[in-house]
């Protein structure tokens, strides 16, 4: 059967059913007849309620799906255009045959992390990362420490980037320690941290991740990542984040809504990163969100404008102030005028590469 959208994640919450409740009869009969966990709601009419509110079950993607639309029209129709295969475990000849030559640098991205997790899976089941997830410490507030550092600065908190190396700039540190520099880091009062662990194109790895963890790095740490499967976020648990990137150009909002749940349940923040007006306005759309980064960076040009976050926050801001919700600027800030332009714009953080 073809994935819901773009995860297998999704497909496995309405086969298990919806935090424990059945799925819906239709929701079972569009499932090939999948068996739902044990009902553990109070009554039907609370199940009834559950269902009525809950805004996966009554996705329009949902919807669109049962119909016969595939994933990347449910996808285009949001302004995603990033194109994926209709097996996650396809090899990339077998995508490139279906879809021919990716169309940019964040589809090439996308279709080998798709084989990046298919080979994850096998080599470390979902249950097992759940299971080490887990038995993981508790997570540190990423979401309260930008805040707090943003009230008692009142200067945008600082989410410094570890990071060797960049499709866009190649190799940024070659002596590259990643605990000696989230050390200094910390030292000199960044608030959080982001730990690349993309392998391919930036030379990272959970193995980074989970080293300064275990160094005894006391800020939060963001796992910046292109996640596109719930394996990615438990196993990035299991290693130490105490957040995750989730990008609006790559994910549906039904991924979206479902990986929101599962940070919640593991009590991670959730970075949603949006590029444009479209994706902005999708994610002001969908409950939990928290944390917003405003990526300067087309990832599909790469280009750089940091007025993309005053042109966002002047349309946008008095929603977002509404919601509660916090803005990270993000790419293109390497100067304190770069940082206080984007402050004035409204952002209550910044993450940044060369941060002392």
């Amino acid at each position: 059967m073809e994935a819901l959208l773009a995860s297998r994640s999704v497909r496995a919450y309405f086969a298990s059913g919806t935090r424990g409740c059945p799925v819906p009869p239709s929701r079972v009969a569009v499932l090939g007849g999948a068996r739902a966990r044990p009902l553990r709601c109070g009554s039907m009419d609370s199940l009834l309620n559950e269902l009525t509110q809950d805004d996966m079950v009554n996705a329009t993607e949902l919807v669109q799906w049962e119909n016969g639309k595939s994933i990347n029209d449910i996808a285009a129709s949001q302004g995603i255009r990033i194109r994926r295969h209709r097996q996650p475990t396809a090899t990339l000849e077998e995508i490139e045959k279906e879809l021919g030559a990716p169309r940019n640098i964040l589809e090439k991205i996308i279709w080998d992390k798709e084989i990046e997790v298919a080979e994850g899976h096998a080599k470390k089941p979902l249950k097992e990362v759940i299971q080490d997830a887990e038995q993981a410490p508790p997570t540190r507030d990423f979401f309260g420490a930008l805040a707090a550092a943003y009230k008692r600065n009142g200067l945008p908190a600082l989410i410094a980037e570890v990071k060797k190396a960049s499709p866009s700039r190649g190799v940024l540190r070659e002596n590259f320690n990643p605990v000696e520099i989230a050390q200094v880091y910390e030292k000199n009062g960044a608030a959080c941290l982001s730990i690349l662990t993309d392998e391919k194109y930036f030379q990272g790895g959970f193995e980074n991740l989970e080293k300064v963890r275990k160094a005894g790095v006391k800020c939060p740490l963001l796992c910046k990542e292109f996640v596109i499967d719930r394996w990615q976020i438990y196993y990035a648990r299991s290693k130490g984040a105490d957040a995750v990137l989730l990008i609006a150009a790559v994910l549906p909002d039904l991924d979206i809504k479902y990986f929101l749940r599962i940070c919640k349940e593991l009590g991670m923040t959730a970075l949603v990163e949006v590029h444009d007006e479209r994706e902005m306005e999708r994610v002001l759309k969908i409950n939990g969100v928290q944390l917003i980064g405003i990526n300067n960076r087309s990832l599909e040009t790469f280009v750089v404008d940091t007025s993309n976050t005053k042109m966002l926050l002047e349309k946008h801001g008095d929603s977002i102030r509404e919601k509660g919700i916090l803005v990270v600027g993000e790419s293109g800030l390497f100067t304190p005028d770069d940082v206080a332009y984007v402050q004035n714009a409204g952002v209550s953080a910044v993450s940044s590469l060369n941060s002392f």
